[in-house]
Order: C-alpha cells, then structure tokens, then sequence
C-alpha cells in the first residue's frame, strides 16, 4: 500500500449470496466489529435484489455499497438487466466489473467490459475493473501479455481526468475460490505491471494515483503480507467477505501502519 498517494481500498464481492434480511443481519453484526478509526475504504459489493437493503443497513457506517454488474446502455428492450443510472440513483458507488465468473458464464469479453467502464463512469458510478489470467495461461507464459491486453481494452478512450475514479482488481482465476493464493510476490509481480502499464498510458502522474487491488483468494491469515506490498492497494475480497468477523480482520490488516 502507498497512501501518500492513492486511496486504500477493501471492498466484498457478494456473489449470489445473501438475502435482503440476511444483508441487513450482517450489516448489524459488521456495525459492532468495525474499528471507529480507519485508514481504509470498505465497499460490499451485494447482489442487484439486495442493494436497497444494503443502502438502508449501511447508512449510519462508513461502508460504501457497490453493485456486482451494470449494463452498459441506459434504457431500452433490455430484459433483466440494470443500467448505470439505476444503480447510482439508489445510491450505490461502486460497481464490480468484468469479473472473471462474468466472463465465464455469461459471455463478457473485453469490449462488453469497455463499454461497461464508459458507463459506469457516465453515470458517476467508480468502476472495480477486474483483470486475470487462468493457470494454463499462466503456464504458457502469457500472463503479462494478457493482464496488458484487458487493462488496455478496459481503459480503452478513458480519459484522464476520469480515470482517478477507476480500480482495478487482479484476480488470478486459479486462485478464485479454489483455495490457492498466488504468493505475495506473484501478486505484487503482475499489480507493478499493471501501475506500469497504466503509467504507459496516462503518465507517471496518474498511475501513481490508481488503486490497484488484490482478488485471488485474500482472507485474514494472509492480507497483511499481501496488502505489505507497495503497488497491492486493498482487496476484493469473495469468501470472506461473507463473515463480518474475517472481513473486519482483513480490513483491520489494511488500517496497520
């Protein structure tokens, strides 16, 4: 973590998980666990259904709510889905995008992720833009090419200034829930490339200023070493993000000095 320049960041990607009355149970629990003094920002990430729950449960917190998808149009014969304005007029801040299980299972590719971002920043929304490669990508060696290859589509006619409101989430896919974690260095290795990559496009300047967070599997016996390296911002955390006790002991591990 660098807070001399960039923002700290621990956000909970819910997944399908949770029921509104569930939502307003763990908001109630995470409420007595929270330290009062923070360093960093907290962001739970709830299923569409849940969100009105969430802004209600969470308003007297310093936790911000965030969505799990957006579609990229504003209105129209889209059935099922949620534009960018309708997540930001009930209050939602955040919204995760590209994640790897989207493009698993429901087709996202770099150009639907692109068109995502424009919205999301459109609307005012802080897109949580999440790149990664799988175990046989990375054993042929291609890990670098490929995190390149998303960080460019995703950021693809972002401007500048707008860009300060961007995160991005390295989430290697074969430590998403799989249980394996890729090592402090591995994970340090490809967020450094990711600052660089960012630099070759914007300028020193404002990659310097870009949250970069860690998505493979963080959890409380390993964020501090994690969240110890210089270009490692925070985390999107999956599993542990669920438990209002885990989840505090990683935020807990980000507000060390």
């Amino acid at each position: 973590m660098n807070r001399r320049y960039r923002k700290t960041i621990i956000a909970g990607n819910w997944k399908m998980n949770k029921t509104a009355s569930e939502t307003k149970k763990f908001a109630e629990e995470l409420k007595t666990l929270l330290p009062k003094a923070k360093w960093c920002d907290v962001v739970v990430c709830v299923p569409a259904v849940n969100i009105p729950a969430a802004i209600k449960a969470f308003k007297d917190m310093r936790v911000s709510v965030g969505a799990e998808n957006v579609f990229y149009e504003k209105s129209g014969a889209y059935t099922g889905e949620v534009s960018a304005d309708m997540l930001k007029d009930l209050g939602v801040k955040y919204v995760i995008i590209g994640h790897s299980e989207r493009r698993q299972y429901f087709g996202e590719t770099d150009v639907t992720v692109n068109k995502k971002v424009h919205a999301a920043l459109e609307a005012g929304l802080h897109p949580i833009i999440c790149v990664g490669e799988s175990l046989e990508q990375r054993e042929l060696g291609i890990t670098m090419e490929l995190i390149a290859l998303q960080v460019k589509s995703a950021l693809a006619g972002v401007p500048a200034e707008k860009l300060r409101r961007c995160v991005i989430a390295y989430e290697p896919i074969w430590a998403i829930g799989t249980g394996k974690t890729a090592t402090a260095e591995q994970a340090a290795e490809v967020c450094t490339f990711i600052r660089t990559t960012v630099r070759h496009l914007y300028g020193a300047r404002i990659a310097r200023s870009i949250t970069i967070q860690y998505g493979g599997s963080m959890k409380p016996s390993n964020a501090a070493e994690l969240l110890a390296q210089p270009d490692i911002d925070g985390g999107l955390i999956g599993g542990a993000a669920l438990k209002p006790g885990e989840f505090v002991d990683i935020i807990n591990a980000a507000n060390q000095e």
